[in-house]
């Protein structure tokens, strides 16, 4: 499926006519399709190189070194999560992944500071921790940027989201699909989904699998090119909005058989806001049409509830 393709260069250096076009066309596609590509990111090629390499030298230490590295009491918020421990909310079935994450590095004594464990070092990569840390910033970058412009199409101040993700509580995390080894019992290696969070950036995934439930109930396969990123709505941002940007469901399907001797990496990067955040719905999203769907809550409430739902959190 081919879905809409946006210049991130339009808005932040267009002139008069580009930057509202951009907002405009951003605005329209998660609307209408949930997911966007985005050209010109600002995320640089060899960042992405480089931080797949290491994703995959990680993965490929022995199970006993990676699990040195997860910390259950942390609810999967940092460090590594063995496979077989998160499902899909709304399901029994775990997904058949491995994943390392993480998260916000304060550097300015922000208060916030306290609420956020320590990211999680890894002695055998040496480049692993500090290649996740330039990506995230990276990914922080485009990620406010975009924002910014779903502010002005909500007629929102353009800086509206600035301070609430100003050392939010974003997520960068890495996903490992093993080889498939025996007849598996299901064809998904990740149940369908929504995400948490406000949106997410995926940088391209090693292989093929991602699809998206198109508003006709049709699965779809999404694919994009080297230099794109695909960004998508979360649920954060489907509650603020008041249903307005509908929180994609989208899922990863096993490979064929031929390929199921080969592995896939994924690096997605969860945009969330400081706990602080409120959600309630914005009151120009509501009418006699369309009446509030949500109950007020902050970010941090709602990832609370969400993290217990996917088994992460008891």
């Amino acid at each position: 499926m081919g879905i809409p393709v946006v210049d991130l260069r339009d808005f932040l250096h267009g002139d008069v006519e580009k930057k509202p076009a951009f907002v405009q066309s951003l605005g329209k596609a998660y609307e209408e399709v949930g997911f966007v590509a985005v050209k010109n990111h600002g995320v640089p090629d060899d960042l992405i190189t480089e931080l797949y390499k290491y994703v995959q030298q990680f993965f490929s230490l022995p199970l006993d070194k990676k699990k040195k590295y997860e910390k259950p009491e942390l609810a999967g918020q940092r460090g590594y999560t063995s496979f077989g421990r998160e499902h899909a909310k709304g399901s029994d079935a775990p997904d058949l992944k491995e994943f390392f994450q993480f998260g916000q590095t304060v550097a300015d004594k922000d208060p916030v500071q306290k609420e956020y464990p320590g990211n999680v070092y890894v002695d055998e990569v040496p480049h692993f921790t500090p290649t996740f840390f330039k990506a995230y910033r990276a990914f922080e970058e485009s990620g406010r940027a975009l924002l910014r412009a779903i502010a002005l199409y909500f007629g929102l101040d353009e800086n509206y989201f600035t301070d609430y993700i100003h050392n939010g509580n974003s997520i960068l995390r890495a996903i490992h699909y093993p080889p498939i080894t025996q007849e598996p019992k299901t064809s998904i290696r990740a149940e369908q989904h929504e995400d948490i969070n406000l949106i997410t950036l995926l940088v391209g995934a090693s292989a093929d699998g991602l699809q998206i439930l198109t508003k006709q109930n049709e699965w779809v396969a999404v694919t994009s090119l080297p230099e794109q990123i695909v960004v998508n709505v979360g649920d954060m941002l489907q509650r603020l909005t008041n249903n307005k940007l509908k929180s994609t469901t989208h899922r990863v399907v096993n490979p064929p058989r031929e390929k199921w001797n080969t592995s896939r990496f994924s690096i997605p990067f969860f945009l969330h806001p400081k706990s602080s955040m409120s959600l309630a719905c914005l009151a120009s999203c509501i009418d006699d049409k369309h009446p509030k769907a949500y109950p007020d809550a902050t970010a941090g409430e709602y990832l609370d509830e969400r993290l217990r739902e996917i088994g992460l959190k008891k």
